[in-house]
């Protein structure tokens, strides 16, 4: 589990560095607290951090679920590339926001697999409980 733990720690830091970034791009381009909108590059370093922390709500608690019936291991190796994917989005979404589609699958797809992967061992669990 302390990988899973490690991945928690990285992801919920990236997310504390996109509210870094969103600050600094506030005084950068004159947009004053607070508004959230103003210079377009302002707002898409907010739609970073924003978009972040609407992922977050389902990334974390599917990672933990995963971690703990499924496979802490791959659990971590998922949220690994979740990071790598919300580096990659941020990135992209700041330079071009039409160019972030690879970055948000690489965000989407392991949360989409933690969270199917914990839905079929509950199921799993419930048929053999009353079988």
């Amino acid at each position: 589990m302390e990988y899973v733990v490690l991945m928690t720690v990285i992801a919920l830091l990236q997310f504390v560095y996109f509210g870094v970034q969103v600050g600094r791009a506030r005084g950068r381009f004159g947009v004053p607290a607070p508004a959230t909108a103003g210079h377009p590059e302002f707002e898409r370093y907010y739609r970073v951090q924003m978009n972040t922390l609407e992922q977050l709500a389902v990334f974390l608690p599917a990672l933990w679920l995963f971690a703990s019936y499924v496979s802490a291991l791959w659990a971590a190796g998922l949220g690994a590339v979740f990071v790598v994917g919300r580096a990659l989005y941020a990135r992209s979404y700041v330079r071009d926001p039409k160019s972030r589609s690879a970055g948000y699958a690489l965000t989407l797809v392991p949360s989409l697999v933690l969270l199917i992967g914990v839905l079929v061992w509950a199921l799993h669990a419930l048929i053999l409980r009353f079988a």
